[in-house]
């Protein structure tokens, strides 16, 4: 075996079915930057491509998580995709470890990555900061299950920010490395595909209403930072009209909006709302002054938001259907991912595949 991802031309192109995965760790309340940024995106990519959405609990225990806590939170996530518009019927969604194949291929995928690989990867660095002897081995590891999570529904196309890029080009690594090492002939179609990155677009990086040159984070401290989606109609328009800003009106060209981080932002989260871009935002309101934005603001974005708040309380106060939602949703993924752990089993040479 080699130790560097070789150049795929031996096998030839992947030739099987367009799919997308994604999913989100249940590790602490959702808000409008994880909206924009994926879940209505999500709910999109249901009706263009066969969608697998999971609640990511395997890689939330990476850090501590209290037991008492992550089954409610993992339903807190699926009452988030179903609020914001994903259908069960349509998007296969399920909770990641109630799918075994996750964790056993990503086994098989530990011992076919490189250590220099994941020695390269930056976000272990920034979530260990200066104590990574503390950190769990999974933290390190994480990114070698995440390609498993891709990889075992042979997903080829993956929803990505800028800090997920480098984890995706790890599971494109893998996939030829595999495909490789294992024996795929060439001129075959490559077992595994070399997933294709949809970038988010619009709205894909929502900044701190109270810092705009810091991401919107569940963690910042100040519950006024973001919006949570459970927030009810008052709290959201409460936190647009104390988000901050600064006190010039805002500008006619986006040269300019790109100057000023706080009305750049709510600049942007208005577009994203209204599906507009940031220059038509501009073009109704350049020159107007934040007493009549803001407003508006807090108009459009109870307008969209509310209902996902009211729909997601509502279904958390039936955790029986959100139960049973999730168990259906985890055997069509384990139907979906049994066929390529066998083979995989079978190309590996372990006994009884």
């Amino acid at each position: 075996m080699t130790d560097q991802a070789p150049v795929p031309s031996g096998p030839a192109a992947y030739t099987g079915p367009a799919r997308v995965l994604s999913g989100v760790q249940p590790s602490g309340a959702l808000h409008l930057g994880n909206y924009l940024g994926a879940l209505v995106k999500f709910s999109r990519l249901q009706h263009e491509i066969d969608t697998f959405i999971f609640v990511a609990d395997l890689h939330a225990i990476t850090v501590w998580q209290d037991p008492a806590l992550l089954a409610q939170q993992t339903r807190e996530i699926a009452a988030a995709y179903i609020a914001s518009g994903l259908d069960p019927d349509k998007a296969t969604i399920f909770p990641q470890s109630a799918v075994r194949e996750h964790a056993e291929l990503a086994w098989i995928f530990q011992c076919v990555a490189r250590l220099g690989w994941l020695d390269r990867m930056t976000q272990f660095k920034e979530k260990s900061g200066k104590h990574k002897e503390r950190s769990s081995v999974g933290l390190y590891t994480y990114p070698v299950l995440q390609a498993a999570d891709i990889l075992v529904y042979k997903a080829t196309h993956v929803p990505v920010g800028e800090d997920q890029k480098q984890h995706l080009e790890l599971t494109r690594d893998i996939a030829g490395k595999f495909n490789h090492d294992f024996g795929v002939p060439g001129g075959a179609p490559a077992f595994f595909p070399q997933p294709e990155p949809l970038i988010q677009g619009p709205g894909a990086r929502v900044m701190s209403l109270r810092d705009g040159s810091a991401k919107m984070s569940k963690s910042d401290p100040s519950d006024y930072s973001r919006i949570n989606l459970t927030d009810d109609a008052d709290t959201i328009a409460g936190k647009i009209k104390k988000a901050r800003t600064d006190p010039e009106p805002l500008p006619e060209t986006l040269e300019e909006l790109t100057a000023r981080a706080e009305a750049d932002n709510l600049v942007g989260i208005f577009a994203a709302l209204a599906g507009k871009t940031k220059a038509e935002v501009l073009a109704e309101y350049a020159g107007k002054g934040f007493g009549t934005f803001k407003p508006a603001l807090a108009e459009l974005a109870v307008e969209k938001l509310a209902p996902v708040g009211d729909k997601m309380r509502g279904l958390l106060g039936d955790p029986a259907v959100l139960d049973a939602i999730l168990a259906k949703g985890a055997a069509k993924a384990s139907e979906a991912a049994a066929p390529t752990l066998a083979e995989v089993k079978k190309l590996v040479g372990f006994w009884g595949a």
